[in-house]
């Protein structure tokens, strides 16, 4: 048991670590969320402009099932979901895991709102939430069984920043929470506050 505890700590420490290297041109609350039309994990089309016309937007970045703290993140979000809905809101979480990794996240977090697979990383980019992971990095992660190339299917070694960012439905951000470190999410609590 101690020994995964030690994994865990070690991998999400040099994750922190590696973020803090990058600049990132973040998005900030009054600006115009960028649009997208991407394909979830049931294969159908999520739109976020006709999503918006339904009312408000929880736009959710994550990493993958390999990161405890998405998972915690993801679950709760599961289990506040109607919380959500009832102040007239969705959510869309994006990450640059395959569709086989998505399928991890779903049966870790019972999740049941629109995952994104971003392959290209063109969301991501769009909201400055990208990095690039060191090759000393992922290096450690394979020492711990992590394999990004496995989880991501490629050997880009990006992932996102984890970033909860709330959209009004006329397009503009009202609410963004970007922390590099990977342990400080968005409460539940915080993200219906802002709805």
């Amino acid at each position: 048991m101690l020994k995964y505890i030690s994994i865990i700590l070690f991998t999400l420490i040099a994750i922190f670590a590696n973020a803090q290297n990058d600049t990132f041109n973040i998005l900030k609350a009054g600006d115009k969320a960028p649009l997208f039309r991407a394909i979830n994990h049931n294969n159908e089309t999520v739109d976020l402009a006709g999503m918006l016309k339904n009312g408000k937007v929880v736009l959710v970045f994550y990493r993958g099932a390999w990161c405890p703290y998405c998972n915690k993140h993801m679950s709760n979000l599961q289990d506040s979901l109607k919380l959500i809905l009832d102040k007239v809101a969705s959510v869309i979480t994006i990450s640059p895991e395959t569709e086989q990794s998505i399928e991890k996240t779903i049966a870790k977090t019972k999740a049941s709102f629109n995952i994104v697979h971003d392959s290209a990383y063109v969301i991501m980019k769009k909201y400055g939430v990208a990095f690039k992971v060191s090759e000393s990095t992922v290096k450690k992660y394979k020492l711990f069984g992590i394999d990004l190339e496995e989880s991501n299917g490629n050997k880009d070694n990006v992932l996102p920043v984890p970033a909860t960012i709330v959209i009004n439905q006329d397009g503009t951000i009202s609410y963004i929470h970007f922390d590099e470190n990977y342990k400080k999410r968005l409460p539940v609590k915080e993200i219906i506050n802002h709805l």
